[in-house]
């Protein structure tokens, strides 16, 4: 496991609560362009999250076992309420090696 790789999941996660941040604050064309912003980085942070997961050895034996990891501790914590439930689908999605299409 790359600690680099983490850290590369700590600065997407930053950039997504930013984005998420100013969303939360805006409306109209601008609240649009926020949201678009998020989701995009939101989805940047899943994909380097992916890549240090699949860089663990050894892989935690559970689901249960990963999302109790400090790392993924870590993250939730970060995340606003609206935003833990969609995160906890993509990590699940993760450990069950679910492939994702990208709808861009």
């Amino acid at each position: 496991m790359s600690a680099s790789d983490f850290e590369q999941v700590k600065i997407a996660l930053d950039t997504a609560l930013d984005d998420w941040s100013h969303m939360q604050k805006t409306t109209g064309d601008e609240g649009a362009e926020w949201a678009e912003r998020f989701e995009r980085h939101f989805y940047e942070m899943v994909d380097k999250l992916k890549v240090w997961y699949e860089g663990l050895e050894p892989k935690p034996a559970s689901y249960e076992e990963l999302e109790a990891m400090p790392e993924i501790e870590e993250i939730q914590e970060q995340l606003p309420g609206p935003l833990l439930l969609n995160f906890l689908t993509e990590l699940e999605d993760i450990y069950d090696g679910v492939e994702k299409k990208s709808f861009d």
